[in-house]
């Protein structure tokens, strides 16, 4: 796999282009975005009409597909990674070249929007808060998750998560980590009222998991060996954390 943050600057777009490969590897470098797609997803209702729409800002490579499968929606996902969004074509996802801070969609279009660890890459949070909102039809729903801006969030995701051989290095600028109180005022500001909950790996899962890494067990083929890590609620919102909201109108 390569280091995706020995040539590049960190939060470098290309990285993901250098790591296409690693997207639905499910004990890959992106493993920890399957169990966010799926806590996500989970917070999706059913379509509420025919043709409902959700869009998915930062699609990726359309992890989030498999867990939206028969609740109904078109799934139109965004992202500036063309190589990602081949793949997420081909996972079922319409696929949008374009930047979460100037979307290619007429406003009110969607039922919901997702934008699943994606603030925390992008260097104007709140244009991309701003778009989402602007998507959302009245009462359209909201669900995010990302990287609370705090010295806690700094040290698990960057300094630690960094050092062992699951994340790729580069991969997250901690100056752009989302304050969660202001990520919850610039939603109200666009009519969103935003609520919280810190979220993160359950251990049983997330140590396995560590465990076949080291091991080298994620070598392309099956995944065996213990159980798939879930995402779980926590009481803290220090490092990671998951919104939900409805716009009003």
């Amino acid at each position: 796999m390569p280091d995706a943050g020995r040539t590049l600057p960190r939060n470098d777009p290309r990285q993901y282009d250098d790591l296409a490969g690693e997207w639905w590897r499910p004990d890959g470098a992106f493993a920890m975005l399957h169990w966010l797609a799926e806590a996500r997803a989970a917070l999706v209702p059913p379509a509420p009409r025919p043709g409902a729409l959700l869009v998915d800002l930062g699609c990726g490579a359309g992890l989030l597909a498999p867990h939206l499968a028969g609740k109904g929606y078109r799934h139109v996902g965004v992202d500036l990674t063309r190589s990602a969004l081949t793949q997420a074509a081909a996972h079922g996802v319409t696929a949008v070249n374009g930047d979460a801070t100037a979307v290619p969609l007429v406003d009110g279009c969607a039922d919901v929007v997702a934008a699943g660890e994606l603030l925390e890459h992008v260097p104007d949070w709140r244009r991309a808060v701003a778009e989402a909102c602007r998507l959302l039809r009245p009462g359209g729903l909201l669900v995010l998750d990302t990287l609370n801006d705090t010295v806690l969030s700094r040290l698990l995701a960057v300094r630690i998560a960094e050092r062992l051989p699951t994340v790729p290095k580069g991969i997250h600028d901690p100056r752009l980590f989302v304050d969660a109180r202001a990520l919850v005022a610039e939603c109200a500001r666009h009519g969103v009222g935003l609520r919280l909950r810190g979220i993160r790996p359950g251990v049983p899962g997330l140590l396995g998991w560590l465990a076949r890494r080291v091991r080298g067990a994620d070598r392309p083929g099956p995944t065996v060996g213990g159980p798939t890590p879930r995402i779980v609620p926590t009481w803290s919102t220090a490092v990671l954390y998951q919104g939900r909201g409805t716009r009003s109108g």
